[in-house]
């Protein structure tokens, strides 16, 4: 009972109330200073709303796990490291949402706000192997060496997985509401799942917590972002894809849980990333071909593409909780099979309506 009001209830409840307070008091400072989304100025394809709505929902959605991680997180040099980054991930965001800075630009500032918690103690010192029971040390192979500093395996793989999670989960904000929830139940599994090993790992237990509480600002948030959206959440929401990532790292490498439940935006962005290369295109520039847009060109409503999202990641979350490592390797190879299998016959299809 001890560990479900102070580990679970009492986190996710006041990072709820908390982002549920701010965004409405930010929604009405970002009129004040005009920092909107204005589709008849901003040249973006992925754009489908018709009138300015405020960017630059990252500030009540870092706020809010803030405030929040201030009572209930240890204060050391995982959490200083993370919450600096995570805070330089919003300030650069928050400049793109107003000036639109290069997408190059704002990768490299990704990379090194996850250098900064990689370096501090966070990383993948071990991945489990799916056919046997065993795992693969990624922190005792050394990669190559600056002086005194070794880089090893696990540094590399932690670095691309941060950068790797932010881009994806940037990408899965196209349609109101879509983002939050899929961070929201996102975090609540890596929560639930991290607190089968606090008897083990100490951090299990600040990973569950921070989870629970990125959890409760996204509802929080989610509340002014779902259909029809009174703030867009901007680039700055990169401050807590980048604090999920890391929640997922923190405790026994729960990369094949993450992978998981966040199945259909990962998917998609993997396909996104192939799709532009193999078109001669830069896979940093905005298109308008995400799966969230093939079905808007179906049909469907932005209601149900968010509903449809939340959906996947919900059953793939609580899948992800009962299989084995084999189990959970097998529905990741199966998962990606079907949605890329289903992108690209909705991209030939679509195409061929044209």
């Amino acid at each position: 009972m001890t560990t479900f009001y102070f580990i679970i209830l009492l986190p996710i409840t006041i990072s709820f109330l908390a982002a549920s307070i701010l965004t409405p008091i930010c929604i009405h400072i970002l009129k004040k200073i005009g920092l909107f989304d204005d589709p008849k100025l901003r040249k973006h394809p992925g754009v489908i709303h018709t009138k300015p709505i405020p960017r630059g929902g990252g500030i009540p959605l870092f706020l809010g796990v803030f405030i929040t991680a201030l009572y209930f997180l240890p204060i050391n040099g995982i959490t200083i490291s993370l919450f600096i980054a995570s805070f330089i991930s919003l300030v650069v965001g928050v400049l793109d949402d107003k000036f639109d800075i290069s997408p190059y630009i704002r990768f490299v500032i990704n990379i090194l706000s996850a250098a900064l918690v990689v370096f501090n103690g966070v990383g993948v010192p071990f991945i489990t192997n799916p056919f046997a029971p065993s795992v693969l040390h990624l922190d005792t192979i050394a990669l190559f060496s600056f002086g005194t500093i070794t880089i090893y395996l696990s540094h590399i793989v932690s670095l691309l997985w941060i950068a790797w999670v932010i881009n994806m989960l940037n990408w899965s904000k196209g349609v109101d509401g879509q983002m939050p929830g899929i961070v929201a139940i996102s975090a609540t599994v890596i929560g639930l799942l991290s607190l089968r090993y606090t008897l083990l790992d100490p951090l299990s237990i600040t990973s569950a917590k921070l989870s629970f509480i990125i959890a409760g600002s996204a509802l929080g948030f989610l509340l002014f972002n779902y259909y029809p959206a009174r703030i867009f959440p901007g680039y700055g929401a990169t401050s807590i894809y980048l604090l999920l990532a890391v929640a997922s790292l923190l405790s026994s490498a729960k990369l094949a849980t993450a992978i998981l439940v966040m199945g259909i935006p990962m998917v998609d962005g993997l396909f996104t990333i192939i799709r532009r290369i193999v078109s001669g295109r830069s896979p940093f520039w905005h298109d308008k071909k995400h799966l969230h847009h093939l079905l808007l060109e179906l049909g469907l409503s932005q209601k149900h593409i968010a509903l449809f999202y939340w959906s996947i990641s919900a059953i793939l979350g609580a899948l992800s909780l009962t299989l084995s490592s084999s189990g959970k390797f097998f529905a990741i190879v199966m998962l990606g099979v079907l949605v890329g299998g289903t992108l690209l016959f909705l991209h030939v299809a679509l195409r061929k309506n044209s």
